[in-house]
């Protein structure tokens, strides 16, 4: 154990005036946690003791700061913060202590479980039945379904098991904190003649920090820092971006199927159903022309075909696409197919979490900045008029972000490159091979330049729809419910339209 470290690295931002205190200090650390829990509690309260549409202090602490603001950004950059600070795994850490402390079947222990909740239980429901988990009163009872999961799961199994294996973005968060330019590690000097292995003990995940640097991988660290506080030896390093993806470290099945299935869930279905769906020529996309053909036989009634389709397509096409391009690339490298699948899959990590900070900036100047606000004058009951946004979407502007996509599109290629060296083959066939084994990357670009070429060549519908997410123009034939902002008198509340 290490009690002061003098000298650390100019790297280490624990030694940085500002940020080592942001992220070192105890103290600062815990009362963070304590605001987030109390705002958590209250968005839950609030969400069963308000559950009209007049309440939009629930929707937009979870749906808007929380989920997707706070986590995307984060996870882009330092890495884990959220998990770091979530609720959960705040209270989870002390019933954990006094639990039971079993070992969670194997059964449990599947990585995939995590994933497919979500993708299933929150993005297929979210594109089928608009804003049915955004109404006050779903996300209380989500939430408050999840916490009693959770809870009950922190007292039966040790090391934080759920955060693990079962958490909704558990699995997602691990993933996409690769891409982030923080790393927890340790100093070797201080570790080769440590005898104590404070580090270790002190994690409530069962992780040995001091290991970090040689896999070249944090296993499930969630930066909660206790680590850090039992030893000072600790390091919290600013790196290249994406560092450990440029070199080898054991790939993780579930993490790789988090990139294709985010990828397909975000980024294509929204570019399908949020993007193209607004412009003129809507009707003429396979999913709206498969909408209002089942709707032939089968009655959606309120759900919303057109996203269930776009969505379904979406997945289809990508898991297509994946397979067939990493099949052709391990025959070309003469590699076993699983080796080629997942090793070159880390190089989806950017397409989500880069290129859709493009739609997350251009959402936030556009209205999420001022829906948080207003939830939060309403949740407060502030005197405070409503807050207005800070941009809108006739100014120019706000475009300049829609290169991000691209940037996202290059690192990706740029990952992949670097993970083909793992391969003994010639440079022709890695050549080859990257071609097929980038078609991921190269549909998301596709579909990026067609939704430009699409609003350019025939502009937007005359009546389009695209405030919160769920909102578009959809064939007359297909019912859909789109929720809108209401302001009368300085109160802000959500309706339906």
């Amino acid at each position: 154990m290490v009690e002061f470290k003098e000298n650390r690295d100019r790297n280490d931002i624990y030694g940085m005036p500002v940020l080592g205190f942001l992220f070192k200090n105890q103290t600062f650390m815990i009362v963070l946690k304590l605001v987030v829990l109390a705002l958590f509690i209250y968005g839950v309260y609030m969400g069963f003791a308000d559950p009209g549409k007049e309440n939009i202090f629930t929707t937009y602490l979870f749906w808007g700061l929380f989920w997707s603001l706070f986590i995307v950004v984060t996870l882009s950059t330092f890495g884990r913060i959220f998990c770091g600070i979530c609720p959960h795994g705040f209270l989870g850490k002390y019933i954990t202590k006094f639990g039971l402390k079993k070992d969670m079947p194997n059964f449990l222990k599947n990585r995939f479980i995590g994933i497919l909740i979500l993708f299933f239980g929150w993005w297929a429901i979210y594109y089928t039945v608009p804003g049915f988990w955004k109404v006050p009163l779903a996300t209380a009872w989500l939430f408050t379904g999840i916490t009693l999961v959770a809870f009950v799961m922190y007292y039966l199994y040790k090391d934080m098991s759920y955060c693990k294996y079962i958490c909704p973005i558990g699995t997602l968060t691990k993933a996409y904190a690769k891409v982030s330019f923080t790393e927890l590690g340790t100093y070797k000097e201080d570790c080769n003649s440590c005898k104590t292995l404070d580090c270790s003990v002190a994690c409530p995940y069962n992780l040995n920090p001091f290991s970090f640097d040689n896999k070249n991988s944090m296993d499930d660290c969630t930066l909660c820092m206790d680590c850090s506080d039992a030893c000072d030896a600790v390091a919290f390093r600013i790196t290249k971006p994406s560092r450990s993806l440029f070199e080898k470290f054991k790939f993780n099945k579930a993490e790789v199927w988090s990139f294709i299935l985010i990828t397909a869930a975000i980024s294509l279905t929204m570019v399908f159903h949020h993007g193209l769906n607004r412009s003129a020529i809507a009707d003429e996309f396979i999913w709206s022309r498969t909408a209002v053909f089942a709707q032939q036989y089968i009655d959606f009634g309120s759900l919303d075909a057109v996203g269930m389709f776009a969505f379904i397509y979406a997945t289809l096409l990508a898991i297509g696409v994946v397979y067939i391009g990493m099949f052709i690339a391990s025959k070309v490298l003469k590699a076993p197919f699983e080796k080629t699948f997942y090793t070159l899959g880390y190089a989806f990590a950017p397409l989500f979490i880069i290129g859709g900070l493009a739609h997350l900036i251009q959402s936030f100047l556009t209205h999420n900045y001022a829906d948080i606000a207003n939830g939060f004058i309403y949740g407060f009951g502030l005197n405070a008029g409503p807050v207005e946004n800070l941009a809108s979407r006739k100014d120019a502007w706000i475009y300049m972000f829609e290169v991000i996509p691209f940037i996202a599109v290059l690192w990706g290629y740029l990952i992949l490159a670097k993970r083909m060296k793992s391969f003994n083959a010639s440079k022709m066939k890695k050549v080859i091979a990257f071609v097929f084994a980038s078609s991921l990357i190269t549909l998301y670009l596709s579909t990026n330049i067609y939704k430009t070429y699409v609003f350019k060549t025939y502009g937007m519908a005359k009546k389009s729809h695209h405030g919160s997410h769920g909102q578009h123009a959809a064939p007359k034939s297909v019912k859909t419910q789109t929720p809108v902002m209401k302001c009368e008198a300085g109160k802000c509340g959500a309706g339906m339209k």
